[in-house]
């Protein structure tokens, strides 16, 4: 891994928050494939690792990718690296000179930051080690409120906090680039969002889909379950204009019980709209609508840079579609037709997926990529394979989140009647059943283990 003067590009170095950690691969490659770049890492990758060295990159190309990714912290120009400071010494002085001058230079200011991960050292613990790379050619001044260039030394200890080690693992030392998006976590915060519902997508994970579905300025984004508008709000952030459809039309409408605390009716101008406005980028608006997901409205032709969704599960929010049961459901006529409300039933989950599956063979430009969230028991390697459209990463967390990216021109799609997806129609049975068991009730009907 040692830098050698004959590489054409730099090698970097990406520190990664320790959270959401199936995320991190599948958000930095789709980052990396917006610039055609592919992920290529150095040897010895640890994806679990906060540290990941990158090859055949260029500087753009990192700050592209910083500029919007919420799950690295910062990035660095990696200068040298060991398993001990005698070999990151070594590391260092085999390092080109004329790669490090322009940054040493006379007349320069610098700042050398110490970064611990797994451990916590004291003060006069970090000032030694920064005291020990008296080695490198330092001609600048120290300014630590406004230098301009910033160095780190940073030390993996690990991921396990109950084994600690008195040595790190590994040692880094870097020139800092550019930090990530980690920001949009906290001012996007749902907590201070004008326009909410009880199952508002949280900051973080919307940013994430957007981020995988290589969502970029002046595409055309569309989310068939939209609610209040979360996923909407996070790629309208990334210059994309967006669009969205919901059976429900108390919340389409911004009416109805608020799901705030202390709040019984939503206010006048509780709406997505309003959500957009709120973060400057109303602009991005093309509008949103009441609509069936198991009849769309929209014509049969791509549409669509990208499709975003998180699908309802029936736990906190109920999955219908209109119809009836009854074997004649009479249309209403007369002076009532306009006015008329359809009755709703039951949307089995292996429906919802087949039909957003189906629309989305239809409906996204070749190349589009739909993201979803997926409620499974087991993971089933067949869902979606049998449409144009095939399967670029899985992420587990409490459900499984993968998408799917348009291959070819449309096949054949698949028979409902022959679904993977069927086993998910009982979800919400075995869902609160495994609650059941949680909390000491004997169920005898089922045995799931959620992944």
């Amino acid at each position: 891994m040692a830098a050698s003067g004959s590489r054409s590009c730099f090698q970097y170095l990406f520190h990664l928050a320790h959270d959401n950690l199936e995320f991190r691969l599948p958000e930095i490659k789709s980052l990396l494939a917006l610039r055609s770049k592919p992920f290529h890492p150095c040897e010895n990758f640890k994806e679990q690792s906060p540290f990941w060295c990158l090859d055949r990159l260029s500087e753009e190309d990192v700050c592209t990718v910083m500029a919007r990714s919420v799950c690295a912290k910062s990035a660095f120009e990696l200068w040298g690296h060991g398993r001990t400071h005698s070999e990151l010494r070594t590391s260092l002085l085999k390092y080109p000179q004329e790669k490090m001058s322009p940054y040493m230079q006379k007349g320069s200011s610098y700042r050398i930051n110490v970064y611990t991960f797994n451990k916590t050292l004291l003060f006069e613990d970090r000032i030694k080690k920064i005291d020990a790379l008296d080695y490198l050619p330092f001609e600048g001044t120290v300014s630590l409120k406004n230098p301009q260039h910033i160095f780190c030394l940073l030390e993996d200890y690990g991921t396990d906090p109950n084994n600690i080690p008195e040595s790190p693992n590994y040692i880094y030392f870097c020139r800092w680039i550019a930090d990530g998006q980690r920001e949009l976590i906290r001012s996007y915060s749902v907590k201070n969002r004008h326009f909410i519902g009880n199952t508002s997508m949280d900051a973080g994970l919307s940013f994430l889909m957007a981020n995988h579905a290589m969502v970029k300025e002046n595409d055309l984004v569309f989310d068939p379950f939209v609610g209040t508008g979360s996923l909407l709000v996070s790629c309208s952030h990334f210059g994309a204009y967006v669009c969205g459809t919901d059976i429900d039309y108390n919340t389409i409408h911004g009416k109805g019980r608020s799901s705030r605390k202390n709040q019984k009716w939503r206010g006048p101008d509780e709406n997505i709209r309003a959500n957009l406005r709120q973060y400057g980028t109303e602009n991005m608006y093309v509008d949103v609508m009441v609509s069936d997901a198991s009849k769309p409205v929209w014509r049969n032709a791509a549409l669509f840079d990208a499709i975003i969704t998180d699908p309802p599960y029936g736990i906190r929010e109920a999955t219908r579609r209109t119809g009836s049961h009854k074997d004649a459901a009479k249309s209403p006529d007369g002076p009532y037709a306009e006015s008329h409300v359809p009755v709703s039933q039951a949307y089995h989950l292996s429906d919802i997926f087949i039909d957003l599956l189906n629309f989305s063979a239809h409906h996204l430009v070749l190349g589009g990529r739909l993201v979803y969230w997926l409620p499974v028991c087991r993971y089933c390697e067949e869902m979606g394979l049998r449409h144009n459209l095939y399967m670029l990463s899985t992420v587990t967390q409490i459900l499984f989140f993968f998408f799917l990216q348009e291959l070819d021109s449309l096949a054949h799609l698949s028979d409902p009647r022959a679904s993977p997806y069927q086993r998910h129609n009982a979800f919400r049975e075995k869902y609160f059943s495994g609650q059941n068991k949680r909390s000491g009730k004997d169920d005898p009907k089922t045995d799931v283990r959620f992944t």
